[in-house]
């Protein structure tokens, strides 16, 4: 078990502690560094919490499981996470794992606030027990779309893997860009090495190759092949799903990472708490964070207000959702039912599309806004 300690103010109160799960995705083939992130903003708040007195004045005790974006062993944590009496469970990033850890949580009875995942169809059927803090991915892939044709793009080539998440991108891409003369052609990157993508992607005269595809690899080494093809010189590589918004990107591709438009869940201006937060977080992690470490700190922000307001009973937490109205890092978070959404939403986050500067790849610049 990995618990985060309780502060020494939350401690002299000597009430019991209250528990709570974090799912995080700490080991591959899970995005290990968006884990951490995700885990940073997490225990950033359970300290803040507990510094200022904890949950009516018992401590907030974090449980950490790692999934490795592996829906099984997403589930099997719930179930853990439940026998332990934990509260809530909050967190993970992987689509594929939040959608099996919240329908477990459904089945038990177990609120679980989901900081990053974005597949429309977290759950299969409305629930209760669920809500969510990151934009549906209709909603943000939408946005993406509109920029893509806002920038001229009629013919894009998406490079993809096998997945709900990527499929699920796809259509939406294709969706929004059909009706306004946009086409969108797939490439399955696990029949065509980068060079022979590179040939699909000149031969069918797309403007845009999205990556819809895992990071390192095989994202690192299509953008490599694809920056070096001079028939792909004026092509636009672009990754809604976020790549470039982590360090490693940079650190991988340096300026050839730069100028990859991406999705990000930040507004122009953080909150007062985010600009406090954020220096926080920069210390804690040696590394400018990312929207995905102000997501976690803003789930245990949530589920903190939560557990004061109406108790740490499960089924007066799961029914207090449509009541939260509290001040994040990135604005006040309320939730609502959201058309063909299952769980409580947060309707919506700030959302950005943005890439990094050319001439300084650690500077990010907003191209268009959602």
């Amino acid at each position: 078990m990995n618990t985060l300690p309780s502060s020494p103010g939350a401690e002299r109160t000597g009430g019991p502690a209250v528990r709570i799960g974090a799912l995080v995705p700490l080991t591959r083939p899970g995005w290990v560094e968006a884990g951490h992130h995700l885990l940073a903003g997490v225990e950033l708040a359970v300290r803040d919490v507990n510094e200022a007195g904890g949950i009516t004045g018992r401590p907030l005790e974090l449980v950490v499981r790692d999934t490795a974006a592996d829906p099984r062993r997403a589930a099997a944590a719930v179930d853990e996470l439940a026998r332990l009496g934990a509260a809530a469970v909050a967190g993970e990033y992987h689509s594929v794992a939040a959608r099996a850890a919240a329908a477990r949580a459904d089945a038990l009875g177990l609120p679980f606030l989901c900081s990053s995942a974005v597949l429309d169809a977290l759950t299969e059927q409305p629930t209760e027990w669920v809500a969510r803090l990151a934009p549906a991915q209709s909603h943000g892939w939408r946005v993406y779309a509109d920029f893509l044709l806002g920038a001229g793009h009629r013919r894009i080539a998406v490079a993809t893997q096998p997945s709900v998440y990527w499929t699920s991108g796809t259509r939406i891409l294709r969706d929004r860009l059909a009706p306004r003369g946009g086409t969108v052609v797939e490439l399955d990157v696990s029949a065509l090495d980068p060079a022979a993508l590179c040939d699909e992607v000149a031969g069918r005269r797309a403007t845009a190759l999205l990556l819809l595809t895992g990071h390192p690899e095989p994202a690192v080494s299509i953008v490599r092949s694809v920056r070096r093809d001079p028939r792909l010189a004026a092509i636009m590589i672009g990754a809604p799903a976020g790549q470039p918004e982590f360090a490693g990107w940079a650190a991988s591709l340096g300026v050839d990472g730069a100028a990859v438009p991406f999705l990000r869940y930040l507004p122009e201006r953080l909150t007062p708490l985010g600009t406090r937060v954020g220096t926080l977080l920069r210390e804690r992690l040696a590394e400018a964070p990312s929207f995905v470490a102000f997501e976690g700190y803003d789930t245990v922000v949530v589920l903190a207000d939560v557990l004061r307001s109406h108790g740490v009973d499960r089924a007066r937490t799961a029914g207090s959702w449509p009541r939260v109205a509290v001040e994040g890092t990135r604005g006040r978070i309320r939730f609502s039912r959201a058309p063909g959404i299952g769980v409580w939403q947060w309707t919506w986050p700030p959302l950005q599309v943005v890439d990094r500067d050319p001439a300084a790849p650690d500077r990010f610049r907003i191209l268009h806004s959602g």
